[in-house]
């Protein structure tokens, strides 16, 4: 019999948070819920019009997960919505902004019948004005179409399976609006982007702000930041071509424990709180928008990686972003933030988000409470000149969204040679490896880029190595203190691929990160389940994490690790929690485990140990 889901796992489409969070206004209304939706299996309708609205479906849930109300399991290429809606009433000069977080894969949306705007990638946001496309009386409508083909290889699709049924490590598909829809009121000339970044050497607070809207001369930008209850600066700007670009230089005490106190980490996340107003030549108040940063800085100092110019050893666990019911989409806002809070909880200090760009709200609870994530770009699985035009594109954009996000470390544009399958044999994969390394570096100078995580590195700021070996023993004689890093490189191949195909004494200097291990399932049901390797039992299984961590852990050469994985997914049984995020062991143990106390730990079941805890589950 299936227990009843806790109430963060309950999908609530009105719980989702507000959808942009490091540029937020109050005149937002969200448009998740019921819409009329139809599939069109072969994309053979070309209008609304066209269209037989058959059934309901619950957005922002895709229409392949059960609590969309549709549950597709079969291939279909379009999907289409339909909403009817009563726009707010607007004054002279402001425009109404429909605004979409993800829609899977190419999508056009209608206002009123009237077609507006095309977008391509599955992953990052899009709006549209539709001011000028709404009637005057009456309840508006909108209809989105979605072209998603599921055979389709050289887009970026991440971990969604191409055959009909989930196999090994790829899951269901996603079609469709899987993030939330939202309308805003702004005004004809707003703040339209902002981009924040911080020097600690500098002690400053960077600002970039462009504006949207109709072109206005005589602005002025006036930015007040607090942190902690305390004034960081209150000042105001000029605009010049309607842009703001200004280091927002912070009062320096000099004194280590203040500075202390406003340096974000995982362990003391310190948001620094900001408002922006836009005001008119006349003295009037444009625009006002709400928005955050932090003092944070990443690095690297010979084979180290640095947080704030420290020495900091990364304890990462990988995250497919996945749940049961409602697929790649989180079932609610406090879905998102118990994620981050249980991978804490857990011992972690970090993330590294696979095969997903995950809902700004995520980050958002990672910045607020401290977590560390590395930002993986969904794959796609052919190397075609479509494929490179498509991920490219769709990186920068990425990019743009997430760039704010103080828990951001790391950049990791490909994964394990996925899209480019002959880096050894073929120059143009990796030119292309290469471009794309430099590229990010080129847009973003702040954070570590993993140019290709896993293997077959050309170009990288940290060396990330996949072993799934599940003997603690070997792995640690293969990583010892008294093999050089050269050697490792040019003799070991986990995954049966080399670990770096050029310049091996420079990578060599290099941080080196542990970044996929484990994978050790354990379920229930066997049958059904999948993994690197196997346990039987939940005393098993947490006796056999803790070894390894032990191992791990103590490997001088790792400057940090990345255990596979957070939860479940699907039939992939090797997270540390069960889908519905129930533990598999118990937490205080395991959290004992990832941060290095693994030695002092009574062996489970031996006297002087705690009870296990093994939580009651329904596969």
């Amino acid at each position: 019999m299936t227990r009843p889901l806790p109430d963060f796992l309950v999908p609530d489409p009105a719980s989702h948070g507000y959808p942009r969070p490091q540029l937020e206004r109050d005149a937002w209304w969200s448009l998740n819920g019921r819409w009329d939706f139809a599939l069109d299996p072969d994309g053979v309708w070309r209008t609304p019009e066209e269209v037989p609205f058959d059934r309901e479906i619950l957005v922002p849930f895709a229409p392949e997960t059960p609590a969309s109300g549709i549950e597709a399991k079969d291939f279909f290429r379009v999907c289409w919505y339909r909403r009817r809606f009563d726009a707010p009433a607007l004054e002279a000069g402001e425009r109404l902004i429909l605004h979409f977080g993800a829609v899977d894969y190419a999508s056009t949306v209608w206002i009123n019948d009237v077609p507006l705007q095309d977008h391509e990638g599955g992953y990052t946001p899009w709006s549209v004005d539709i001011t000028d496309a709404l009637t005057a009386d009456g309840p508006q409508t909108v209809v989105v179409q979605a072209e998603d083909d599921p055979h389709d290889l050289a887009k970026p699709r991440g971990k969604q399976d191409w055959q009909r049924e989930p196999h090994s490590i790829w899951y269901q598909r996603t079609s469709g609006i899987w993030q939330t829809v939202w309308l805003e009121k702004v005004p004809a000339t707003r703040i339209g982007s902002l981009r924040w970044t911080a020097s600690l050497e500098h002690w400053a607070v960077g600002l970039d702000v462009h504006l949207e809207g109709a072109r206005r001369a005589g602005l002025r930008l006036k930015v007040r930041l607090t942190a902690k209850g305390q004034l960081l600066a209150d000042d105001t700007y000029q605009l010049v071509a309607g842009e703001v670009h200004r280091r927002i230089a912070l009062s320096d005490p000099g004194i280590d424990d203040y500075r202390n106190e406003l340096i974000w980490r995982p362990e003391q996340p310190t948001l620094i709180d900001a408002e922006l107003e836009l005001w008119g030549e006349r003295g009037e108040r444009i625009d006002a928008v709400r928005s955050y940063t932090a003092i944070r800085q990443v690095g690297m100092q010979g084979d180290r990686f640095v947080l704030n110019g420290r020495p900091y050893h990364l304890k990462l666990v990988l995250d497919q972003g996945y749940w049961e019911h409602t697929g790649l989409t989180a079932p609610g806002d406090a879905a998102l933030r118990r994620d981050v809070v249980m991978a804490k909880a857990m011992g972690f200090n970090g993330v590294r988000k696979h095969q997903k760009i995950e809902d700004p709200r995520y980050l958002y609870w990672a910045d607020r409470l401290g977590l560390l994530v590395w930002e993986e770009m969904p794959s796609p699985y052919r190397f075609t000149r479509l494929a490179v035009d498509r991920l490219t594109k769709q990186w920068l954009d990425v990019m743009r969204r997430d760039a704010s996000h103080p828990c951001i470390m790391a950049w990791v544009p490909f994964n394990e040679s996925w899209g480019v399958p002959d880096l050894p044999s073929m120059p143009e994969q990796r030119h292309w490896v290469e471009a794309l390394y430099h590229l990010t570096r080129t847009v973003d100078s702040s954070r570590l880029v993993v140019g290709n995580d896993g293997w077959e590195s050309v170009a990288t700021d940290l060396v990330g190595i996949h072993d799934y070996d599940h003997d603690p023993e070997r792995i640690r004689r293969r990583y010892r203190p008294e093999v050089e890093l050269p050697q490792i490189f040019q003799r070991e191949r986990p995954g049966h691929r080399l670990l770096v195909l050029n310049d091996v004494e420079t990578h060599a200097k290099l941080p080196v990160v542990l970044s996929e291990f484990g994978g050790i399932a354990y379920a229930a049901d066997e049958d059904r389940t999948w993994g690197y390797s196997r346990c039987a039992t939940a005393e098993e299984f947490q006796a056999r994490y803790a070894a390894l961590l032990r191992v791990v852990n103590g490997i001088g050469l790792f400057t940090g690790f990345c255990y596979t994985q957070f939860t479940d997914t699907y039939q992939e049984a090797n997270g540390l929690l069960y889908m519905d995020r129930t533990p598999k062991f118990d937490l205080a143990q395991m959290d004992r485990a990832t941060r290095g106390d693994a030695d002092r730990m009574p062996e489970p079941g031996l006297p002087g140990s705690p009870p296990m805890i093994v939580p009651e589950h329904a596969p």
